[in-house]
């Protein structure tokens, strides 16, 4: 019982509350007595059939199996009919969607002559604003009547 084990044994502080329970074997099953093979209460009458090359097929009579009654089925399948509603709703798609990149080209298109209108009145502001500088709007005029420049260098 003192074998050294992994994890540690709880210390047991009252031994006589501790108790001890050993596992009993469980009885043997009984079994009943095997299965015997038991016979129809009515024995099936046997039938004979001379098949049309000269054979003869003996056996139990059997009763036809009855196949389940067929449900009606429609003139149309649902298969055929979600397909064909999915061609329609594809189509309304499609008209939408030719819509919508009609309206993104004609978008697209007046954004970019905005753009140009723009660029070229900014454009025209500033020449107007450079070319009309040589008239005097005021501001300070030097007039230089003489200048001398001897060795790169300015005497006014």
């Amino acid at each position: 019982m003192n074998e050294p084990t992994a994890y540690p044994r709880p210390a047991v502080r009252n031994a006589a509350a501790v108790e001890i329970h050993h596992p009993a074997p469980l009885a043997p099953v009984q079994h009943a007595a095997p299965y015997a093979p038991v016979q129809p209460g009515s024995i099936p009458s046997v039938a004979s059939v001379v098949l049309p090359d000269g054979r003869v097929v003996t056996g139990y009579a059997m009763e036809p199996a009855k196949p389940e009654p067929v449900a009606v089925k429609p003139a149309v399948s649902r298969t055929a009919v979600n397909i064909a509603l999915g061609g329609i709703g594809f189509g309304a798609v499609c008209g939408g969607l030719f819509l919508l990149t009609a309206f993104i080209t004609a978008l697209t298109a007046l954004i970019t002559q905005l753009v140009i209108l723009a660029a070229v009145v900014f454009g025209g502001w500033v020449a107007v604003q450079v070319f009309s500088a040589s008239g005097h709007r005021g501001g300070t005029t030097v007039n230089i009547r003489k200048a001398v420049i001897k060795r790169n260098h300015f005497h006014g």
